[in-house]
Formats: C-alpha cells, structure tokens, sequence
C-alpha cells in the first residue's frame, strides 16, 4: 500500500544502499562540484515567452508564455485537439516554435537538437525495448554517452532503488505489471538525470485502478527525485490530484494558470469553470449587479443570485453563463424544506429522476419543472435515502454561483 503523500516527510522508506530514503528529495546524482554551485542555479527550470507554433495557415500554439519554478510538478491540461502536445514537442525538441523562446535552466534551447536538450521524455506507451531485460533498458542511455559499465551499474542500482524495486533489474519487460512499467520508463530517464522530465498521458493506458495507484505514485517519485515534471494530460483528475500548478489550455491559448484549488474554486473565464470538476450550468440574461454580484434570469425562466467572478464584470442586461457545483447544492425532501437551518438564496423544486450511486460520492439527478437535470451530491447511507419519484427542493448559496461573460459553447 502506497503511504499518503503527505507521510514522506515524516515516514521515509529506509534504504538498504545507503541513499536517500525513498520519499526525501535531495538532488539527484548531484555531485560535491555541482553542489557548490547550486546557489547560482537559475530559480526556473524552463521559461517559454510568446511561443507560437504554426502548421500553414492554422496556428496550433498561440503566444503562449509561462514560467515553471526548480523541482516542480506543473500540468498542462486542456481538450483534445488544443495544442498541449505540440507545446511539449517544441519543449523536447521536436518542433521548433515559429516565434518566441524556450529557455531551459535560463538559457535559450532555440535550435538545439533534443539530443543536445537535458529534457527526457515519458511517452504514452512507454517506448521499453522488449528485446532487452529491464537493466538494459534503463542502461542504454548511459551506455550512449560512452559511460564505463562500472560507473553504469552502479547508476541503474541507485535509480532501481529510488523507484522501489531493487531485485526486478534481470526481469524482461513482459514479465512486470503495468505499474512497473511505469516507473522504468521513468527510471530510464531519470538515470540521466534531467533538468526537466515531459510526461505526454503515460497513464493513458492503464485501467481505471491502476491509474488511481499511479497518480500518488507519480507524485512520491517526483518528490523523490526533486526534478521538474511537465505533464501532459485531458485528465482533470490527475492534473489537480498530481501537480502544483496547472496551466489550462484551450485552443492555443492558456486561459489560466493556477494551483488546483485556485482553478476549482477561483476560475477566471468560463471555460476553466466548465472544464475544471463537473458543473451545473446556466445562460441567462443580467436583471442587476452591483459589481459583487446580482440577479440573473435563465433562459429557462429560472430567477438566480449570482456572486462575479472572474475578471469580467457583467452589467444589467449582458448575457451570461452561471456555474453551480454539484457538491455546493443541497437536496432536501419538499416536506422538509420549511423546516428551517438551511442556508440558500437560491431554490429550485422538482422530481428525483435518477440516483447515480458512487459509495460516499453520489449524486442524484432532479427535474426541474422546465424539464432541465440538475446534478447535486448527496450521501446514501442505506437508511431513508432520496428515492426516485420523489419531490425535493435544491438549495444554494449565490456565493457559489460563478457568473461570467458568456461564451459559445464549443
């Protein structure tokens, strides 16, 4: 069972080679001339400024700009289709940009082979060499660079043990789960010690449990190693659960560059605050405001108060979209909504139309009278839960109502 992420610091793994304990993240390989010279090490391990990608006239990459601090986890999450992996193949390598800069430790990688780049790269499918056991693999890298095969054993021992799993070296590749292969794949790379490792969706292809597993994994190792993740991913769940930032990208662009509490709760346009978590969503028109928030009508004739958000104020009569979280909305029986205790401006009768059961995490879905579904969590205990066919009355707060600008809709 893999400890909580919050335990490293307080629970190292103890290690029977000597090094660090699994969880404490010392620089890795670092050597006693590198060390001193740590002081001067630039505070970014990457820096891209205006990059922009184009492929004839559609352009992929739109000018985008952002900083990512030493021994980061940083995600760039978005849609299909929006320009994540293009940015990643400029940052390794593959690409060059058509305008802007990508430094990497402070200094411009524009026009430096991937192979010249301290960037290494974690695929979808892993890449492992089948026809080599799993030392070779991880060896074959160091061999490359002309490295002795004293010096190369003694690497691939220490990187074995920092992934937590010392015996599996003269294993083939067939022979390991898929969560092992995971972390050879990240061992391959880190035994050459990066300045930044790129992730494209390596998770993509385990099931549902595995991947579960593996977000904390990925999270100890990047700790353990203290090296710059980017993490490529259309997964929400395993950006906000992974990263310490998380850059939210749509159509080229970053909309917004947060923590992922920031993104969840702070979202500054409508597409982060549809994208980010699951929504209830609304347009309507701007009765009043008073620059804090106001009153809305919904195009299904659905009076709302609504807190702003965003940078975007929204005047009377604008058009706007309104976002509730599911977990923000209280469900309660319409024989017990008078009875008091339950803080909301904002109400809304209808019928129970389905429960999606989830253990603690469950939801029902309510009809309005308009016909439309609202989601709202609810706990089932088993004993006199919300039942199909029942009238209730949804309840919330305007504070958790989002109001923005309104955009079309992809």
């Amino acid at each position: 069972m893999l400890p909580p992420i919050g335990q490293f610091a307080v629970e190292p793994r103890p290690n029977s080679r000597g090094m660090p304990p699994y969880g404490v993240p010392p620089p890795f390989f670092t050597s006693p001339e590198a060390s001193k010279t740590m002081t001067n090490t630039p505070h970014y391990d990457l820096e891209c400024a205006g990059v922009t990608k184009n492929f004839g006239s559609f352009q992929a990459v739109k000018g985008v700009s952002f900083d990512i601090p030493s021994g980061s986890f940083f995600s760039i999450l978005g849609p299909s289709g929006c320009g994540k992996t293009t940015l990643m193949r400029m940052i390794a390598g593959f690409d060059e940009p058509n305008s802007g800069d990508i430094k990497i430790k402070g200094k411009s990688v524009l026009g430096t082979p991937p192979n010249k780049r301290n960037v290494k790269m974690v695929f979808q499918h892993l890449a492992l060499f089948p026809m080599m056991n799993v030392y070779e693999n991880i060896a074959y890298g160091l061999r490359c660079t002309g490295m002795n095969n004293a010096d190369i054993k003694k690497r691939v021992q220490d990187v074995l043990e920092r992934i937590a799993l010392p015996d599996v070296g003269e294993r083939e590749i067939h022979q390991l789960s898929g969560g092992q292969k995971q972390r050879i794949a990240i061992a391959r790379c880190m035994v050459l010690d990066p300045d930044v490792l790129l992730l494209d969706e390596p998770l993509g292809a385990l099931d549902l449990k595995l991947r579960e597993a593996m977000k904390i994994e990925l999270k100890l190792l990047q700790h353990q190693f203290n090296t710059t993740f980017i993490y490529i991913t259309h997964d929400q769940s395993e950006a906000l659960v992974m990263s310490d930032n998380v850059a939210i990208m749509n159509q080229g662009e970053f909309e917004q560059i947060g923590t992922p509490q920031e993104l969840y709760h702070q979202p500054k346009t409508a597409f982060v605050a549809g994208f980010v978590g699951d929504s209830n969503r609304w347009s309507g028109t701007v009765k009043s405001s008073d620059g804090t928030g106001g009153k809305v009508e919904t195009s299904q004739g659905l009076p709302m108060s609504f807190s702003a958000a965003g940078h975007n104020t929204v005047a009377e009569g604008s058009k706007v979209d309104i976002f509730v979280r599911p977990e923000f909305i209280r469900t309660v029986r319409a024989s017990e909504s008078g009875t008091g205790g339950i803080d909301g401006d904002n109400q809304m009768d209808g019928v129970v139309d389905s429960l999606l059961f989830n253990g603690a995490n469950s939801r029902v879905l309510v009809r309005s009278g308009n016909g439309e579904l609202i989601e709202s969590d609810v706990t089932l205990t088993g004993h006199n839960d919300i039942k199909p066919g029942e009238e209730v009355r949804l309840i919330w707060s305007s504070k958790q109502a989002m109001c923005f600008a309104h955009e079309e809709r992809a």
